[in-house]
């Protein structure tokens, strides 16, 4: 697995148990990162900051994410796939840090490896429909953030 994709990989494991049980994503990183401390100082960041980018969020990228998924309401959603889109969106229309296509790319592959059969398109078809509000979306997040 390639560095920032098991940085992804990890970020990915701290919202899905955030999700579930409700953890403090800062004691569920920092129990991730005790497990692997193979990642250097830098990919640490990237997952911190994808966890920390992605939390304050989850319901402003849900809105997003459930305005492109008609079909599937987001409780019914498996939580390992919100979370994928969740910081696929966050690293193209928030931080920025990271081009459509390769966020695109990256969150297929945690598909592939986190998700069922099914995630890799259902992934790519959301993110893909998403891509084209880039601008929209990271005013939104912009414009809430400046009103707290």
């Amino acid at each position: 697995m390639k560095s920032r994709t098991k940085a992804r990989s990890i970020a990915l494991q701290v919202l899905y148990e955030v999700d579930i049980t409700g953890h403090s994503p800062a004691a569920a990183l920092e129990q991730r990162l005790s497990e692997d401390n193979t990642l250097d100082i830098s990919l640490v960041e990237f997952a911190r900051q994808i966890v920390f980018g992605v939390v304050p969020i989850i319901k402003k990228l849900d809105d997003f994410i459930a305005q492109h998924a008609p079909e599937w309401p987001l409780d019914q959603v498996a939580v390992i796939d919100r979370n994928i889109i969740r910081i696929a969106l966050w690293e193209f229309a928030v931080a920025g840090c990271t081009p459509i296509k390769v966020a695109i790319n990256e969150a297929i592959e945690l598909a592939k490896i986190y998700g069922s059969d099914s995630t890799p398109r259902f992934v790519n078809g959301v993110l893909g429909s998403l891509a084209g509000r880039q601008a929209e979306i990271k005013h939104s997040l912009h414009s809430m953030a400046a009103s707290k």
